[in-house]
């Protein structure tokens, strides 16, 4: 891998940097499978599983990942307010998982991958811009908590997407905004993805390269979606 061609690196978070991903499952399910429980309107409420994270929530902006995974289920609900967890709505149930996932962030924090810090180290060394750029509202608390703040050009997380009105993953937008911000170009920026939603932005945005790090969406989902190589750890790209 010669990463000296690349004018910026645009990396996700929960997944690529951090094992947030593991957290953010496990309050997606804690969430989603309360609610499937007590639901006794029309629908399917069979137990929502991993299968179901990685089909309709993984990578999203936290709301779509709601409607996404409702609608995969024929559940419909009204749309609500955002600030109101306890509503049975698609606002509530997002806000509700929210909630979960910093209580288990401050209870137990977070330890970067060692093998994305080495990378991360690399590119320091080549002088190569980088970003975060993340669905989560979380990820400034979760860059601090893991000791990775003030590494990043720009983070661009879902409250700055909400504010400049960008559409999320999988549409590029935020990845294009971040390539910008870095003094790049799409063609000459690379995307880390671990979701197949980051991945298809990344190829939607004509990206010079499209890396996926296999955490579990698969590798051949990952490459279906668009990724030109896929790793299991970023060690792989340190040369």
């Amino acid at each position: 891998m010669t990463w000296r061609g690349y004018a910026a690196v645009l990396l996700d978070l929960d997944g690529v940097l951090t094992p947030t991903a593991e957290v953010h499952m496990r309050a997606w399910s804690a969430m989603f499978n309360e609610f499937l429980a007590d639901h006794d309107g029309p629908g399917d409420t069979s137990p929502y599983t991993d299968v179901d994270y990685f089909a309709h929530v993984d990578g999203k902006p936290r709301y779509d990942g709601v409607r996404d995974f409702l609608a995969s289920r024929g559940i419909e609900l009204p749309e609500g307010e955002p600030g109101r967890p306890f509503d049975r709505t698609v606002m509530g149930l997002g806000d509700r998982k929210n909630d979960a996932f910093n209580e288990v962030l401050q209870r137990d924090g977070v330890a970067p991958y060692a093998g994305s810090v080495a990378l991360l180290d690399h590119l320091a060394e080549l002088d190569v811009p980088m970003a975060v750029v993340s669905s989560s509202a979380n990820a400034p608390a979760v860059l601090e908590a893991a000791g990775l703040a003030g590494r990043f050009v720009t983070v661009v997380d879902g409250r700055v997407a909400a504010a400049r009105s960008l559409p999320g993953k999988p549409a590029p937008d935020t990845f294009l905004h971040a390539a910008e911000v870095c003094g790049a170009s799409a063609a000459t920026s690379v995307v880390v993805e671990d979701a197949v939603s980051g991945v298809r932005a990344g190829a939607a945005g004509d990206f010079g390269l499209v890396v996926g790090v296999d955490r579990g969406a698969g590798h051949d989902e990952l490459t279906a979606a668009g990724a030109h190589v896929v790793v299991a750890d970023l060690a792989e790209l340190v040369p």
